[in-house]
C-alpha cells in the first residue's frame, strides 16, 4: 500500500489513496492504453500474497496478453514523494517473481501527489542496476480522460495536465458528464462526486469543484462537502427533488444564480439550461 501524508488530513489522505487505487483497478485497461501505450488483447487482475510479518502488498498486479507476449503488469499508486520508493518497488518485484516465477514483470509507478515529482525511477549501486516506469500525472494530457464516457476516467482527469484549458471549464465539463451518466442513479452520482472532491485536494481545486457543484444545480444536501457556502437566502430558494435531472429553483434563487453565472462569463445558453429562465429575463440582469 502506498505511503500517505499524515498531517491534518489523515483521513482524507487515506480515503484518497484507497479511492485512487480502486479507480485505477477499474480502469486498468484504459490506463494501460493511454498512459502505458500498451496494445492489450486481454488482462486479468491477480491477487498478490506475501509471507512478510507486515502487510505490504503490491497495489495492482495484472496478467497481460499482447499479440506476441504474456507478462505481469505491476502498477503502484503513490501520493507523496517517498525517498525509499526504489527499494519498495524492488521488494514488490521480488515478491511478485517469487509468486509467479514463470512470468516477466513490467512495473509502473503512477504519481498523483500535490507536490512536484522528486522520485527517481531507478537504483544504481554496487552490483545492482534496476529501473521501473514512472508516470507523473502532472504531465499527462487530460484529453483522453475528458473524452471518455466512463465516470472513473472523468474523475481521473482532474489529476492530469489541463494543457492550458481553463480549470473551471474542465471541472464544469466533468461534473456535467457525471450528471448525465448518473441521471437515473443518485447514489452513483454522489459516489462519483465524493471521489472527485477528494482527488481535487491534490490539485488544490476543491473550491472550484464546490462552486461548480453549486452552479450546476447539484443537490448540495447530498454531497459530501455540504459546505459550499451558499447564502442562506439562496439555500431557501432550493426545492427538493429532481425534474429531468435538474434541481428546481424558486424564482428569487434562479435570478441570483443567473446573475452569478453571468458575472463568471457563462453564455446565455448555458444559463438558460442551468436555471430554466428565459433569454429576456437573463438579458435584463
Amino acid at each position: 500500500m502506498a505511503i500517505i501524508a499524515t498531517i491534518n488530513y489523515t483521513f482524507l489522505m487515506a480515503e484518497k489513496d484507497i479511492i485512487s487505487k480502486d479507480i485505477i483497478k477499474r480502469l486498468i485497461e484504459d490506463i494501460s492504453k493511454y498512459l502505458f501505450n500498451l496494445d492489450i488483447i486481454s488482462l486479468e487482475v491477480l491477487e498478490t500474497q506475501t509471507q512478510r510479518i507486515e502487510e505490504r502488498r503490491a497495489d495492482i498486479v495484472v496478467l497481460v496478453k499482447e499479440a506476441n507476449r504474456e507478462y505481469l503488469l505491476h502498477v503502484e499508486i503513490q501520493n507523496n514523494n517517498d525517498p525509499k520508493i526504489g527499494i519498495r518497488m524492488l521488494r514488490y518485484l521480488t515478491d511478485i517473481r517469487l509468486q509467479w516465477p514463470n512470468y516477466d514483470v513490467e512495473q509502473y509507478l503512477i504519481y498523483i501527489g500535490k507536490d512536484s515529482l522528486t522520485m527517481a525511477n531507478s537504483i544504481y549501486s554496487n552490483g545492482l542496476e534496476y529501473h521501473y516506469h514512472l508516470i507523473d500525472m502532472h504531465e499527462v494530457d487530460c484529453k483522453n480522460f475528458l473524452q471518455s464516457n466512463k465516470p472513473d476516467a472523468l474523475i481521473i482527469a482532474i489529476l492530469c495536465d489541463f494543457k492550458g484549458r481553463n480549470e473551471r471549464e474542465v471541472i464544469h465539463h466533468i461534473i456535467r458528464k457525471l450528471k448525465h451518466y448518473h441521471q437515473n442513479n443518485e447514489k452513483g452520482f454522489r459516489d462519483s462526486m465524493a471521489m472527485l472532491e477528494i482527488l481535487s485536494l491534490n490539485r488544490e481545486l476543491q473550491k472550484v469543484v464546490q462552486e461548480e457543484e453549486t452552479m450546476l444545480s447539484v443537490r448540495i444536501d447530498e454531497l459530501p462537502s455540504y459546505n459550499i457556502g451558499l447564502e442562506k437566502g439562496l439555500e431557501k430558494g432550493l426545492e427538493k427533488g429532481l425534474e429531468k435531472g435538474k434541481v428546481k429553483w424558486m424564482n428569487a434563487g434562479k435570478m441570483e444564480v443567473a446573475s452569478k453565472l453571468k458575472q463568471k462569463g457563462y453564455s446565455i445558453a448555458d444559463i438558460i439550461e442551468l436555471t430554466g429562465l428565459d433569454q429576456e429575463q437573463i438579458e435584463k440582469l
